[in-house]
């Protein structure tokens, strides 16, 4: 198997698209042990891998081998992992996976808040951490058809835009209240499970409890319900999920 490598350090960068066809893979992580584990381990794995060891070298390696994923840690030289986390998901649907030590829950919560596909704390067990690569590349963006437009009720969803009207005035949603909003429009009338939730939007991560998606909930009821305390629109079935209807 033949093994992709990039020297960005030596000369200018190529935009690369795998002549096999793999997935590829960058992996952001300034700790050469962990970094060049990741390299071996994913490359048998059967993904090209490029490599980064710091977010100057992220961000070019972003522009030019066109990563289908990123394994972000969050601690770097130059800079936190959890911005550049937000500029990715904020301007592409490149998925991320934060890889870091910081393993407590209000690390993971925000990991996830800002967009991260999933959460793997160090050490790990590298087929673990591989399961979750192919899981989060299997996983469509959303299960929202190619329609351009949904009409809920008084909200008009608008796809493209990412963009939620109610009474011609914009709703500013954060990028997971949005997936979340627009998970739920794609059935509408019909209760989606928690679990789905979590597992579509979540990538099914193992916290203590679920209390992240009951917040999103919250938040969501607060900016698109006329009276959030007694919501018409976005309902819970208690036990089971939760249901928008018109």
């Amino acid at each position: 198997m033949r093994v992709v490598v990039l020297h960005y350090a030596l000369e200018p960068l190529v935009s690369m698209v795998d002549p096999e066809g793999r997935s590829v893979v960058l992996v952001v992580e300034d700790e050469p042990s962990y970094q060049e584990a990741l390299n071996v381990g994913l490359t048998v794995e059967g993904f090209a891998v490029v490599s980064a060891h710091n977010l100057a070298e992220a961000r070019e390696l972003l522009v030019s081998a066109k990563p289908d994923l990123i394994l972000l840690d969050v601690m770097l030289p130059d800079g936190s992992g959890t911005d550049f986390c937000r500029e990715v998901t904020g301007s592409s649907s490149i998925p991320v996976i934060m890889v870091t030590a910081r393993s407590s829950e209000v690390d993971v919560v925000l990991g996830l808040e800002i967009g991260a596909a999933d959460y793997v704390t160090k050490p790990y067990r590298l087929r673990e951490l591989v399961a979750r690569i192919r899981a989060v590349l299997r996983r469509p963006a959303n299960d929202v058809d190619s329609e351009e437009v949904i009409t809920i009720g008084p909200l008009r969803i608008e796809l493209l835009r990412r963009a939620v009207i109610r009474d011609n005035v914009q709703i500013e949603l954060s990028r997971k209240e949005f997936d979340l909003l627009t998970l739920l429009a794609s059935r509408p009338g019909q209760v989606v499970t928690r679990e789905h939730c979590l597992d579509s939007l979540w990538w099914g991560l193992e916290l203590s409890d679920t209390r992240t998606l009951d917040t999103h909930i919250k938040r969501l009821r607060q900016k698109i319900e006329l009276d959030p305390a007694n919501p018409k629109h976005l309902v819970t079935i208690r036990g089971v999920g939760f249901r928008l209807d018109q």
